[in-house]
């Protein structure tokens, strides 16, 4: 077993702001170290367009722009490779798996993906230029978010479909931050990813304080929109999108719409994504496909939960509490996986190197 760590971040202000004291944070840091390295061997399918993708990101959130300037000041990098790293526009993705189930009062969902790609940071941010709402959450690529909740109780996570045919868009989790940053509820939300272009093929499952969750299809060709109570890896309406290897998605799916019925409370919920032998949890960490975290989200409460691998009892966020002002003493999240590939944040050579 391997022991990891998620650092959290507590940070109330601007974007800019923000986005320099990020920065200055990663400066030398084994997530941009590995990452350089990463880029050696996987080169980037994409073009960056400074114009471009300035202009896309202003059209829904103007803030996160700022947060980039502030990362470029705090790093010294030139616009072109901020963007690549950060910028969230036309970057590629691969493969990996992820479990959403949904109840009275909850969001529960399994991210599933491969260690050398995990940061490590559990944000609490909290905005003070007027541009965008408090959100909570694990980031990924730091100005994205993997799933989350804001100050209005919106939750949004993501499961990966396909990367059939990818287009001229945002990936998955700045698509989540955009949503965050912009949403109310989830009829907001809905509006929002039928107008973001998308870059692959995803479904975002928003749930908000009226305790109703639809399952948003997205794919850069159409988006289209279900009430949904539990999410695998593979579209419902969109079917002709899909990839052809749908077993252990449909598998999973079984499993949680099974246990449905069964499921008295959220706590409930979460044993059965975060448990080992309750059959959604994922071990399979070399093929991308590796449960890293659980989180939970109770809007009503405003609370967030978090457990890194499995069969652990979650860390238990009130954010209403620190929303109100009241900062966490904590500084680390920990908990170990059953694996001994490096993680991007805390070992050395987490690349794409073979040795």
């Amino acid at each position: 077993m391997k022991q990891i760590y998620s650092e959290i971040i507590q940070f109330r202000g601007s974007h800019y702001d923000f986005g320099y004291m990020q920065g200055e944070r990663l400066k030398d840091s084994l997530s941009v170290r590995n990452r350089e390295n990463q880029w050696k061997v996987r080169k980037p399918r994409f073009s960056i367009n400074i114009e471009e993708a300035k202009q896309a990101i202003t059209r829904f959130t103007p803030g996160v722009w700022d947060e980039i300037n502030g990362l470029r000041d705090a790093l010294e990098w030139p616009m072109e490779r901020v963007l690549k790293e950060f910028g969230g526009y036309r970057v590629d993705y691969v493969k990996s798996g992820c479990s959403i189930i949904t109840g009275k009062d909850y969001l529960i969902r399994n991210y599933d993906y491969h260690p050398k790609t995990y940061e490590g940071r559990y944000t609490f941010y909290q905005p003070t230029d007027g541009q965008g709402y408090a959100i909570i959450g694990p980031s990924q690529r730091v100005t994205g978010r993997m799933d989350g909740m804001n100050e209005k109780g919106l939750v949004i996570g993501y499961n990966f479909m396909n990367r059939k045919s990818p287009g001229n868009g945002f990936i998955c989790c700045m698509i989540g931050r955009l949503i965050l940053e912009s949403c109310a509820n989830v009829e907001e939300a809905v509006d929002m990813l039928k107008e973001i272009p998308h870059r692959h093929s995803f479904t975002y499952v928003v749930y908000d304080q009226k305790g109703e969750a639809y399952a948003v299809e997205a794919t850069p060709r159409d988006v289209k929109v279900r009430k949904t109570i539990a999410c695998a890896n593979h579209f419902e309406m969109l079917t002709h999108e899909n990839r052809n290897h749908l077993v252990d998605s449909k598998r999973r799916l079984s499993v949680m719409e099974n246990k449905l019925e069964t499921l008295s409370s959220a706590e409930a919920a979460f044993r059965l994504l975060n448990d080992t032998d309750k059959g959604v949890f994922s071990d399979l960490y070399g093929s991308w496909a590796g449960t890293i975290h659980t989180t939970g989200y109770l809007p009503h409460e405003m609370k967030a939960w978090i457990t890194l691998g499995g069969d652990r009892n979650p860390v238990e966020f009130n954010f209403a509490n620190w929303l109100a002002g009241k900062d966490l003493e904590l500084e680390r999240i920990s908990g170990e996986v059953d694996t001994d590939i490096p993680f991007l944040h805390m070992d050395d050579n987490a690349d794409w190197f073979k040795r």
